[in-house]
């Protein structure tokens, strides 16, 4: 079982569980068309996001294969919430997990992704003991394409036009990192 020892300190973030109180920042977040461009569905109302703050709440550990540890990123200096931050532990067989992380626009451009990020690859690795994480993206998030490579994370490929996503076949691109080339990026 995963329940890191909150709040995971950054150098400019706290990463820690998501509360009630989070419902109008996750909600800002959300319910914004420029956030979900990128994402599965469309930009949520208050009730869907309450539901999603739900599920989030629940997130606070990893004890099984399919898991998501979700943290909400706050500024040290102010507390407010920038960011939504998860790592899904995928398979248990096989060592693998998948971060993930939605960025209010008003934050996006000052590196609280990679931070944030950095922190759950280290939680992974560290404290799951995976051996591969991914991230995966549709091709035209070139910003958070950005992201993982800054985590050191390497393109492994595309998988072109394999979902039908808000009415259009959109692509997906893969990147990883393993167990050792975290290691050895961390040294």
């Amino acid at each position: 079982m995963l329940e890191p020892d909150y709040p995971i300190e950054t150098e400019r973030l706290l990463l820690r569980p998501f509360e009630p109180g989070d419902l109008e920042p996750l909600h800002a977040i959300h319910s914004r068309a420029d956030v979900a461009r990128w994402l599965y569905l469309e930009p949520r109302d208050e009730g869907e996001v309450r539901e999603l703050l739900d599920r989030k709440i629940e997130g606070r550990a990893i004890a099984e294969e399919g898991d998501r540890l979700c943290v909400a990123g706050v500024l040290r200096e102010g507390g407010e919430l920038v960011g939504d931050f998860s790592l899904h532990w995928r398979s248990r067989e096989h060592r693998q997990g998948e971060i993930g992380f939605v960025v209010h626009p008003d934050h996006q451009g000052r590196g609280y992704a990679t931070e944030a990020s950095a922190a759950l690859l280290r939680l992974g690795f560290e404290g799951l003991g995976l051996h591969r994480v991914i991230g995966t993206l549709e091709p035209r998030n070139t910003a958070s394409a950005r992201v993982l490579e800054r985590l050191g994370m390497r393109h492994e490929g595309r998988l072109v036009e394999n979902e039908w996503v808000k009415g259009e076949w959109q692509s997906e691109d893969v990147y990883a990192i393993l167990d050792r080339e975290w290691r050895e990026a961390t040294r």
